[in-house]
């Protein structure tokens, strides 16, 4: 991976402010100042892929290359090995437009009807990309069990149906340090904070 430096402003290919004040504080040892694409106007890409990975590196690539600078993006949802890893990159869109996961939740339940297999993960896929095109890719996972009926009230998305191998509790119901240091995401970025760590000016 090329080398960057603590001076370089990394764009933050989203339009999500959380997701955004997320990413940011996690990288700040690692770049001065940080913009997203809301902020620059960028438009959003059309997610065409048909992985992760695929989805992460298109909103990466089309962000960097819009702005001229280097750009990450994520890509991440939950894939439930019944349903042959649905809903996988469609996490989101089985929310439907007003993005109501209690839809998106009884979406997966009835599907699973008649299933014993209730094994799932969640993954999170990071996309570093520069103008020119080159892209790395960073994947974290977290296995577990889909349970029923929703629990819990701190998480978001399918976190209420969720239970991380090991624990008793679904992402909705533990602590959300805990959630933070175990989860997908935080395996992901843990992997690109190591690239960093060996490529830093």
């Amino acid at each position: 991976m090329r080398v960057l430096s603590r001076n370089d402003t990394l764009l933050i290919a989203t339009h999500n402010s959380g997701k955004a004040r997320e990413i940011s504080a996690l990288l700040a040892p690692y770049f001065s100042s940080f913009t997203t694409s809301a902020e620059l106007g960028l438009s959003e890409p059309e997610e065409g892929g048909e992985t992760f990975v695929a989805n992460a590196q298109i909103k990466a690539r089309q962000a960097s290359k819009e702005s001229g600078m280097v750009a990450l993006a994520d890509d991440s949802g939950l894939s439930v090995r019944a349903l042959n890893g649905d809903p996988g990159i469609y996490s989101a869109r089985w929310a439907g437009p007003e993005k109501d996961f209690s839809l998106a939740m009884k979406t997966v339940h009835d599907r699973l009807e008649g299933f014993n297999d209730r094994s799932a993960c969640f993954v999170c896929v990071l996309a570093l990309s520069w103008p020119d095109g080159e892209c790395y890719s960073f994947e974290g996972r977290i296995d577990g069990q889909i349970v029923w009926p929703p629990r819990g009230d701190r998480g978001f998305g399918y976190d209420p149906i969720f239970i991380p191998e090991g624990y008793e509790q679904t992402f909705a119901e533990i602590e959300p340090a805990l959630k933070q240091a175990i989860s997908h995401r935080a395996r992901a970025f843990s992997k690109l904070l190591e690239a960093l760590s060996n490529v830093r000016e």
